[in-house]
């Protein structure tokens, strides 16, 4: 199939730390590839993807910017009408902005928590298919007509087994009062055990400085030593840190949609502690991946024991649940029948999934020009493949009922 897959102008993919729509848009492509689909991404041109990348921004804008998001989906928007593709899917929903008037089968994956207005966004959008990462986040929004509740799944290459012999828990996420991290400290403080806290503090969101100053700052002052915080770390950085964690503690103080720092401890081999909110009751495997708790005195007391956990039984476990194979063939069947395509059952072909080396202008080893379409707003938009020596330029490479050409 051709497969139109549309991130955001706000973090490239995949994303060098945070990122967790960009980490599943990566993912999934890559996945999808593997599995023999022509994908396009459309990114920042920063970003490395598997398959084609389209972009209308060099680079990521950060922190969010609500007119580059509106610009980059309507260009989006604009080369995906002039395609072939058999579905597109959107990661958000300002992408909704063209949804109804271009006639291709379009997906959407509800990344955030409820809210009204987004809510009633999605349900003007009749035409669009929602899918839900939890079934948690579906009974909290009974108003939207879900077609399919899909799991977030990793690429495993990117998860090596970790030894767990660093003797400290470990925090990873925003320092935020949905993340709780003050809960964190006081539990791993009560059963006697380090505290490595990695995440960002950021004070330009509403509320998140004075939960800092007042929650978080008096805690790491009063600890000396017990509890670290190494601020925000790339993807290298996380898999030592949680890899080598005796548990990942997550005190949600909210109902987290999926979290998928949970999953990535797991496949690490670390188990995940977490309080029964959210979709934490569907992802963990209470006993084998972790242990669920409902006050910061249980997870303290959870903590104190969870050396009985089977690392290695963790990960095994993990690896047969959360990888993103799992996740493409959940999305391609989705795909299937919203594009009409029932049919076509089993995989197809496998596609080279390696990177290719790419430069501008030329593909290197391949002698294909990539294209560069027009500039627009001061910048160039452009295009780069991997994952392959296709052509970049219109998007029709797959016959649009889905075999290669």
């Amino acid at each position: 199939m051709l497969i139109a897959l549309l991130s955001t102008s706000a973090v490239a993919v995949p994303p060098r730390a945070y990122g967790g729509t960009e980490r599943f848009v990566a993912d999934l492509a890559e996945a999808l590839v593997a599995r023999g689909h022509d994908v396009t991404v459309y990114a920042t041109g920063d970003s490395r993807p598997a398959g084609h990348l389209r972009w209308r921004f060099g680079h990521a804008y950060w922190p969010p910017n609500p007119q580059r998001e509106l610009e980059h989906v309507t260009w989006a928007w604009g080369e995906i009408a002039g395609g072939q593709f058999d579905v597109v899917h959107i990661n958000g929903p300002e992408s909704l902005i063209a949804a109804e008037r271009v006639p291709i089968p379009t997906v959407l994956t509800i990344h955030h928590s409820h809210s009204v207005e987004t809510s009633a966004l999605m349900r003007s959008a009749d035409k669009v298919h929602l899918v839900a990462i939890s079934r948690r986040q579906a009974e909290l929004a009974p108003e939207l007509a879900v077609s399919a509740v899909i799991h977030h799944g990793l690429s495993i290459r990117m998860y090596p087994a970790g030894r767990g012999a660093g003797g400290y828990a470990a925090f990873l996420g925003r320092l935020a009062p949905e993340k709780a991290p003050h809960v964190a400290i006081d539990a791993a403080a009560a059963a006697g055990v380090p505290l490595r806290l990695a995440g960002p503090s950021w004070g330009e969101i509403p509320g998140h400085a004075a939960y800092f100053q007042e929650s978080v700052k008096p805690r790491l002052e009063r600890s000396g030593s017990g509890v670290t915080w190494v601020g925000e770390v790339d993807h290298p950085g996380k898999v030592a840190l949680v890899g080598d964690a005796r548990a990942l503690l997550v005190p949600l103080e909210w109902e987290e949609p999926f979290g998928l720092v949970m999953i990535e401890a797991m496949l690490l081999g670390t188990p995940v502690i977490a309080f029964a909110r959210g979709s934490a009751r569907e992802i963990i495997d209470d006993g084998v991946t972790g242990v669920l708790g409902r006050e910061p005195g249980e997870m303290a007391a959870r903590l104190a024991e969870v050396d009985r956990i089977d690392r290695r039984a963790c990960r095994e476990r993990a690896l047969e649940r959360w990888n993103a194979d799992r996740m493409a063939e959940d999305y391609e069947r989705l795909y299937r029948r919203v594009a009409g395509h029932e049919e076509l059952v089993g995989r197809m072909e496998p596609a080279l999934v390696a990177p290719a080396q790419v430069r501008w202008g030329m593909m290197e080893g391949s002698g294909e020009e990539t294209r560069r379409p027009r500039a627009g707003a001061g910048e160039p938009a452009g295009a780069l493949v991997r994952g392959g020596a296709r052509r970049v330029g219109a998007p029709a490479l797959v016959s649009r009922r889905g075999r290669a050409s």
